[in-house]
């Protein structure tokens, strides 16, 4: 996975964790949702890694 695809996971990870954690005080739900959001998040960023492995 090129450097650039990474720091895009990393941040973008980061920054759904970082919105997920300030909304656990506002609503639950939209803390539920962004919590899943970030997990598919970096599953999606493993199967991009994998994908690229094998070509």
């Amino acid at each position: 996975m090129s450097k650039g695809l990474s720091l895009w996971f990393a941040v973008s990870s980061i920054v759904l964790l970082t919105a997920a954690a300030i909304s656990i005080s506002y609503s639950a739900w939209l803390a539920i949702l962004l919590g899943l959001l970030s997990v598919g998040n970096i599953g999606w960023g493993f199967v991009v890694k994998a994908r690229q492995r094998r070509s």
